[in-house]
């Protein structure tokens, strides 16, 4: 019935401050929507900000900053994600570490937003196989 996510929402209390986190630290397409909404491309979904204070309806019945612990997947190996990091004086909180992701086991490192949401960043173990194989 389902094929998968259009979109997730991340409550800020600062969108200009998210879009920076986002775009600069973990290089996501910014494309903005209104003031109190900004989508950042992730693939074929979008992670759509929403500012804590937005009038917007339907939402989330306790929009909450920093309540989310989102997983990403990495193109590159997280050697050089964590050195991306450094170089933008971004804490990384945990890794990498080894982990298990919907698909097989995963490397990980975990940084968090400026709203405190937790981001993990992942690498597959081993290489996918490509779809069909």
């Amino acid at each position: 019935m389902l094929s998968g996510l259009d979109h997730l929402v991340i409550t800020v209390t600062d969108i200009s401050r998210a879009v920076d986190f986002y775009s600069r630290v973990l290089g996501l397409e910014v494309r903005y929507r209104d003031r109190e909404r900004v989508d950042l491309m992730l693939g074929d979904m979008a992670l759509r900000l929403h500012w804590t204070a937005t009038d917007i309806t339907p939402r989330a019945a306790t929009p909450t900053p920093g309540s989310l612990d989102l997983c990403v997947r990495s193109l590159l190996p997280l050697d050089e994600v964590q050195r991306h990091l450094e170089a933008l004086d971004v804490e990384v909180e945990l890794g990498p570490v080894p982990r298990q992701g919907a698909t097989g086991e995963l490397d990980s490192l975990y940084l968090r937003d400026p709203d405190g949401n937790l981001i993990e960043i992942s690498r597959p173990v081993k290489p996918q196989p490509a779809p069909g194989h």
